[in-house]
């Protein structure tokens, strides 16, 4: 039997065949067209006749779809691999299909304007208006040839996309370099090496393997005392999927790039927008891309001068201690790491045996506990797909009102990066039951070495920090209608409120006291070293903003222009940089080419999104500075007006119903040592 087409409760990943997608979607999809071409030519839909019914439809398709697109990412394969992409192009049809549906239009508009409507719920009255947004945004009002084109445009950006994630994925693992001659090594800790010594394991005659990998990346650039090893690894990195470098060509995205620049300006042309960016801010909490310029430049602005001492303070000291005359960027990331150390006589390697993976999961389920009221319980009945994957459900009073898996560490064929992904939205059923939110929790973090749990840095706790607060957005929410629940309706770039506000508690004594134990002893972090690592929280904190609003600041140029071929777009970097860069790149780095946010994902001239949610994080978290960092009165407002809602209302609009008045940037540039 095929699971995908009666998708069950809970994800049955043991019954999922690649070989049983492709058949099962086509079936999905000749289903739903004739269900929903019924439904459409109601004369006087209601809620109950049409919205109901529609919901039900898409949740089925979605259900079947988020485990495969998952598998995907995680376990990749060519069968995989091969099932997921013969699938887009027919997902992307039919999805274009729908929102160019004129009927299904017109059904929707009668709803709207129908007396039911002021009687409908603000979540339902929400989902209404955003679908008839969505039609427009779809080419509803185009003429036939138009919208053929529209279509045509859909499906190929949906092919491009995933291919330049293949790409990224595939050039990513073709790299690796074999070591006997441990000196080359010299300067990484015994963590590092002994992750290095275990993925040599499977390759006869190696004693170290180097992959560009995550963790193995980080630790060769953080701490190799070599130069040319980190020239290489950084050449290697910073040339992924490009015409450039150790596998130039392989698996360029040059000319997808181009391609899908080219298509995104066509399509926002269709639709009457000016430009693409224009197109990704309708739907925005943002009002023009204007407005968000002046926001990044201004940061700019206000970032550039300490950015400009840090820079010149690291290059005297990468001069002075590390005997580098002339800093490149592979020297960046060594010599900061050995000022830090010499400044606040602390490194993340020394932090590492205090964050052990399951004491940090512990605490983060302690510090959501305390501000949230709810239990986080293993859920053995979860059916992982991986063995380093772990299942929790989340309870209050003794009932489940969500599950989610935790896939944390990084390995071959997996996509790097980290994520939330739904497998389940809460909605109400048809028969009064209340589906349950799941989520999908993704890392690709240092995995466990020999018998000892893995140890995370800081730096991935506040990672896993992140992607929960993404999870408890989708399964705290409190609203019933698919469309609307949890991060679905949210404005993109309010979207990282939740996660970014989470990461707070990993920068207060009371939070990092309950997700820090030495992995030996149990012993706390001594009180010298939380002193010290609070005290590094800004350290070179300009220079990270102006690295952020680069990628911002380059999103939304490139996305301005009435298509950019390649050399076009390098150019554009390079502007963009003489305003946020201290350090020109070499000529070779193909950043871009790796760029999956924008390129694969769904940040297109929305990259800017995380700079934007910072503002609203951090003034959010000024309420708990001032009423407590776990008062659980402010945690239940919180968790009312932002996580519960979903998108059943605008972003403003909830974020002043808990701050009580319109967000400030005072926090921000507080947290991150910026205000003047």
């Amino acid at each position: 039997m095929n699971v995908l087409l009666t998708p069950p409760a809970i994800p049955e990943f043991a019954s999922l065949r690649p070989e049983d997608v492709p058949p099962a979607i086509d079936t999905l999809l000749a289903e739903s067209r004739a269900q929903v071409e019924a439904l459409a030519e109601q004369k006087s839909p209601t809620w109950a006749s049409l919205a109901a019914p529609l919901e039900a439809i898409d949740d089925r398709l979605n259900s079947a779809w988020s485990p495969v697109s998952q598998l995907n990412a995680v376990v990749n394969s060519e069968a995989w691999r091969e099932a997921y992409n013969s699938c887009l192009p027919k997902l992307s049809a039919y999805g274009t299909e729908m929102g160019q549906n004129e009927s299904l239009f017109q059904a929707w508009q009668a709803l709207h304007d129908s007396s039911e409507f002021a009687q409908l719920n603000a979540a339902q009255q929400q989902a209404v208006r955003n679908n008839l947004r969505d039609f427009r945004l779809s080419g509803i009002g185009l003429p036939v040839a138009e919208k053929q084109r529209y279509a045509e445009i859909s499906e190929r950006l949906s092919q491009l996309q995933s291919t330049f994630a293949d790409h990224v994925l595939d050039a990513t693992q073709a790299w690796s370099l074999n070591l006997n001659d441990a000196s080359r090594l010299s300067g990484i800790p015994e963590s590092g090496l002994a992750l290095m010594a275990s993925l040599a394991e499977s390759h006869d005659g190696a004693a170290y393997r180097l992959t560009l990998d995550m963790p193995v990346y980080i630790s060769v650039m953080t701490f190799a005392d070599d130069r040319d090893l980190r020239e290489m690894l950084y050449t290697a990195y910073a040339t992924r999927a490009s015409e450039q470098g150790p596998n130039a060509g392989e698996f360029d995205n040059g000319p997808l790039i181009a391609e899908i620049l080219a298509l995104r300006h066509e399509q926002a042309q269709l639709l009457g927008y000016e430009h693409y960016a224009a197109l990704s801010l309708a739907p925005k909490m943002a009002d023009s891309v204007e407005q968000v310029e002046a926001f990044l430049h201004d940061l700019a602005v206000k970032a550039r001068p300490g950015a400009e001492r840090d820079f010149d303070e690291l290059k005297a000291f990468a001069a002075r201690e590390c005997a580098i005359e002339a800093l490149q960027p592979w020297d960046m990331t060594y010599a900061s790491e050995r000022l830090k150390q010499q400044r606040y006589a602390l490194s993340q390697e020394e932090l590492k045996p205090y964050f052990p993976a399951p004491r940090v999961i512990n605490g983060l389920f302690a510090v959501a506990k305390k501000l949230f009221g709810f239990d986080v319980v293993p859920a053995p009945e979860l059916e992982t797909y991986h063995p380093d994957v772990l299942a929790y459900a989340i309870q209050e009073q003794g009932e489940t009102r969500a599950w989610f898996y935790l896939d944390l560490y990084a390995r071959a064929n997996k996509r790097g990066g980290a994520w939330m992904a739904d497998a389940r939205v809460r909605r109400r059923l048809p028969n009064g039951e209340l589906q349950k939110p799941i989520a999908f929790l993704t890392g690709n973090f240092s995995p466990p070495v020999g018998d000892r749990p893995a140890l995370l840095t800081h730096n991935e706790v506040t990672t896993l920090f992140h992607e929960f607060g993404h999870g408890i957005h989708h399964m705290l929410t409190e609203v019933e209608v698919a469309s609307v629940s949890g991060i679905n309706g949210v404005a993109w770039d309010a979207v990282e409120l939740p996660s970014q506000f989470m990461e707070n508690w990993c920068w207060t004594p009371e939070g990092i006291a309950l997700m820090s134990a030495h992995v030996d002893t149990g012993e706390p972090l001594p009180a010298a070293m939380l002193e010290r690592l609070l005290a590094a929280r800004n350290f070179q904190s300009g220079i990270m903003t102006l690295r952020q609003l680069e990628f911002s600041l380059f999103d939304l140029a490139i996305h301005r222009r009435a298509g950019v071929d390649f050399a076009e777009l390098l150019n554009v970097l390079d502007e963009v940089r003489k305003t946020t860069s201290l350090m020109a790149p070499p000529a070779w780095n193909r950043f871009a080419c790796s760029f999956s946010h924008i390129f694969a994902g769904g940040y297109a001239a929305g990259y800017y999104s995380y700079k934007w949610a910072e503002v609203l994080s951090a003034d959010a978290f000024s309420a708990f500075e001032a009423e407590g960092v776990f008062n659980a009165e402010t945690g239940a407002r919180f968790r009312q007006a932002i996580l519960a809602q979903g998108g059943s209302k605008p972003a403003a609009e909830l974020f002043q119903q808990f701050m009580g008045r319109e967000p400030s940037a005072d926090a921000l540039l507080r947290h991150t040592g910026l205000a003047a």
